[in-house]
């Protein structure tokens, strides 16, 4: 049981513990008729504490004192649906993604409609997180009466890839934007097509994800044996022609080295992308 210090709105109630220490208490419902000071029950499937740290407790509390109870109840369900789908996620999803879900609901209601020019790639890197995003969108315009359009599933797929446990730091938008230069490059080059929805097309983009993650995360694969990488040269100089373009484009932006073995790797899988 936890008691009751602040009804925030009909779906979110600031409680504190036995300890003094005070959670964020969201639920559909759980703030009707309810007042400070009394007790109540936080156990449930459609109830969820948070605890985030004390300056995203903060910012957290002072947003929902802002914005509807419905979009703490979207963001409720969207981590649900994610967790159902066995991604981990960290806490401070409730602050960020509240915040974006309200925020773009008043941008459709100004009809102010922004393309997210990476959806595409969204859908291919991230599959399971643009999934619960599309169902996020679907269910948000039925019970909510909006109009947010399919790009919105893409954005919504941001942030629960950046949420995620165990890839604290990654910055899911540059993942993607690398990949999708990476991906222009290769298609312009090598004439390889991603449209295509076949094995070798996938496998060339989840090297991508990874490549582009092991970028930003400073892991990039090195060896001090180029063996594979004189090999592919020999065997398939297109590929690793293209490969060598995305070394001197990722060298120019960024300011960083591909390693030969990062290179022989994309090369190798550009070959197996153009026979697919």
């Amino acid at each position: 049981m936890q008691i009751i210090t602040k009804v925030l709105n009909s779906s979110v109630l600031l409680v504190e513990d036995e300890q003094g220490v005070e959670h964020v208490l969201l639920g559909k419902g759980i703030g009707y008729g309810q007042k400070a000071g009394t007790w109540v029950d936080g156990t449930g499937v459609d109830r969820v504490f948070v605890s985030l740290d004390d300056a995203n407790h903060r910012n957290f509390v002072e947003l929902l004192g802002q914005v509807p109870g419905e979009f703490a109840e979207f963001t409720r369900a969207i981590v649900a649906d994610a967790k159902a789908e066995g991604l981990e996620l960290d806490e401070h999803i409730y602050l960020s993604l509240t915040d974006h879900l309200h925020f773009a609901v008043e941008r459709q209601r100004r009809g102010l409609f922004v393309v997210n020019r990476l959806a595409w790639e969204v859908r291919n890197v991230y599959p399971t997180q643009y999934a619960v995003g599309s169902r996020a969108v679907e269910t948000m315009n039925q019970q909510g009466g909006f109009n947010l359009p399919d790009d919105e599933a893409a954005n919504i797929a941001f942030h629960i890839a950046n949420a995620e446990r165990g890839k604290a730091g990654l910055d899911s938008m540059r993942v993607v934007e690398l990949i999708r230069a990476v991906s222009t490059i290769v298609s312009n080059v090598s004439g390889v097509s991603l449209d295509r929805q076949d094995l070798h097309t996938s496998r060339f983009i989840t090297h991508l994800q990874y490549m582009a993650e092991r970028f930003f995360a400073s892991r990039l694969l090195t060896s001090d044996d180029d063996f594979l990488f004189n090999s592919l040269s020999e065997r398939y100089p297109k590929a690793v022609s293209a490969a060598e373009r995305v070394r001197t484009f990722v060298a120019q932006k960024y300011h960083t080295d591909l390693p030969n073995e990062e290179v022989a790797f994309l090369a190798l899988h550009i070959a197996r992308a153009s026979n697919g």
